[in-house]
């Protein structure tokens, strides 16, 4: 009777401690980014879902210093390469930017609606860092081909 006493205490403090919030200010799962994208069955169907940081980054050179914004976080969406048609058939793209950004091995990102006036730019993927978090001791295969944009 008094392990169940016990596992009882923890369960209920588990749950008042680990309640999860799915307001805009707590941004908790996967879900919620992508119910927060930017035409979000587009982003989903096409590419993927993400967390856009926009920040300046200010150097000088004499004294040597590094002064950086407060970032901006704003829902976005990237697409995969083999969906930019979508936004050359909006006339958001001309064919010089799409050329532009195939040269580069690139693809695009925007933040905003497609419908009103969404910010597009030619995004390169960096796999320098990683993704720490896949990465455990242990874990075998190779990424999965989704994560090539």
């Amino acid at each position: 009777m008094l392990a169940g006493i016990f596992v009882l205490g923890i369960g209920v403090g588990i749950g008042f401690s680990s309640t999860a919030s799915f307001s805009p200010e707590n941004v908790a799962s996967r879900e919620v980014i992508d119910r927060s994208a930017p035409n979000a069955e587009v982003c989903v169907q096409f590419g993927s879902s993400a967390i856009v940081t926009d920040m300046r980054v200010f150097v000088t050179l004499n004294p040597f210093n590094v002064f950086v914004t407060q970032p901006v976080m704003q829902p976005g969406c990237v697409l995969r390469r083999n969906n930019w048609s979508i936004l050359e058939r909006e006339k958001l793209v001309d064919n010089r930017q799409v050329n532009d950004c195939k040269n580069r091995m690139n693809t695009f990102g925007f933040t905003g609606p497609l419908e009103g006036n969404p910010r597009i730019d030619c995004i390169y993927q960096n796999e320098a860092a990683g993704n720490l978090f896949t990465n455990q001791p242990g874990a075998v295969g190779p990424r999965p081909t989704t994560d090539k944009f």
